[in-house]
């Protein structure tokens, strides 16, 4: 979707159901992966991301347009909002069990494929666990939101370039932080070089 064609559907997506189903439909998947992320549990995740979609049809007669990326700036605005309320209320554990993370694989993956990839979804909600709120949420935003620096600038009312040098300070401490998993549980890896 282009900017052009995304102002005309948000303009029109207020009183056109199927204008709002394009936006609904192109931006669905980067919402829920964001929530996910942050939730402890599918459930969890497609309530809140109906939250939210409800919360940006009641509210888009008041959005704005500021530039080509304000919609996407704004719908993660009020998902980001969303879910920290709804983790204010949870004292639940942000990890997920094993048996639940198996849920997301592929039904035609291997069993073996299928327990790997869990647990190494497991181990990147551990690691970003330990990192800062503000890392976890930038790295978050960029990479299960797919959120540019300038739309996570934002979103979080913060400088551009603070957000890009949280995202490299954040990739390097787990990096750092993965690389000392590996070397204590024994498993190696080689960099191309």
């Amino acid at each position: 979707m282009n900017a052009d064609q995304e102002r005309d559907w948000v303009a029109r997506a207020a009183v056109d159901p199927t204008a709002f189903t394009r936006l609904y439909v192109h931006y669905f998947p980067r919402v829920y992966a964001y929530v996910r992320c942050r939730l402890d549990n599918d459930q969890e995740a497609e309530d809140v991301v109906a939250e939210i979609f409800l919360k940006v049809v009641e509210t888009l007669d008041r959005f704005q347009w500021r530039h080509a990326q304000s919609f996407a700036a704004w719908l993660f605005r009020i998902a980001r909002n969303i879910v920290i309320d709804r983790s204010r209320h949870a004292a639940r554990a942000q990890l997920v069990p094993l048996a639940e993370t198996l849920e997301l694989a592929s039904p035609t993956m291997r069993l073996e494929d299928a327990t790997v990839q869990a647990e190494q979804h497991e181990a990147l909600r551990r690691l970003l666990a330990t990192l800062s709120p503000r890392r976890k949420e930038i790295i978050t935003l960029r990479f299960f939101g797919g959120l540019r620096n300038q739309e996570i600038a934002q979103i979080l009312e913060i400088d551009e370039r603070t957000v890009a040098a949280h995202l490299c300070r954040g990739l390097e401490e787990l990096h750092q932080k993965y690389d000392d998993t590996s070397l204590t549980s024994g498993v190696t890896h080689e960099c191309a070089g």
